[in-house]
C-alpha cells in the first residue's frame, strides 16, 4: 500500500505577492528588461516548471539575499500543447489546448511571484514595470481568492 502526503495548510508559508504581467515579449526577452529596469539578477532555471503532464512552464528565478526576498518570473502558458481528439464533424482537423498555470487568469502572459516577509511597495515596482517597452498592463493580484493557489508552490 503506498503511503500518501498531504501538504498542511499551517505548513504552506502564503507571504507572497503576485503580479500579473500582458506583455508581447518573449520570456527571455522580459527576464532581461526586468534585471534591467528593476536591477534585478534573474536567471533562467535549467529546468522548466512541471506541473502536470503536458504542462510545463519556463522559468526565472532571483534569490535576492541582500533584502531576503525570492523572485521567480514564470509564465502563465505551457511550452507544450495538449493535443485534443474530436469524435465529430472535425476529426481530421488537429485541435491544441494551451494549459495555463493559472486557469483563471487564462488572458495573463506571465507571473511574477515575490516571496518576502516584510513590507514590500509594490505599487512602485509596478510603476517601473509598466515602463519596460511592450508590457501593457501590470497588477497585483489579490493571493487570497486565487483558486489555483497550490500551482504556484515551486
Amino acid at each position: 500500500m503506498a503511503t500518501t502526503y498531504k501538504i498542511n495548510d499551517d505548513f504552506y508559508d502564503e507571504s507572497f505577492s503576485l503580479i500579473a504581467l500582458h506583455t508581447t515579449l518573449e520570456d527571455f526577452a522580459l527576464a532581461y528588461g526586468l534585471n534591467e529596469s528593476i536591477k534585478a539578477k534573474f536567471v533562467r532555471a535549467r529546468k522548466n516548471f512541471i506541473l502536470d503532464q503536458n504542462k510545463s512552464f519556463p522559468i526565472f528565478e532571483w534569490e535576492d539575499e541582500y533584502n531576503d526576498m525570492f523572485w521567480v518570473l514564470i509564465a502563465n502558458h505551457s511550452t507544450e500543447k495538449e493535443l485534443i481528439v474530436h469524435d465529430d464533424l472535425f476529426k481530421d482537423e488537429t485541435t491544441y489546448k494551451m494549459p495555463r498555470l493559472l486557469p483563471e487568469y487564462k488572458d495573463v502572459d506571465y507571473l511574477l511571484k515575490i516571496e518576502t516577509e516584510k513590507g514590500f511597495d509594490i505599487n512602485a515596482l509596478i510603476k517601473k514595470i509598466l515602463m519596460l517597452p511592450k508590457v501593457m498592463a501590470a497588477y497585483e493580484i489579490s493571493t487570497d481568492k486565487l483558486k489555483s493557489k497550490n500551482n504556484l508552490i515551486f
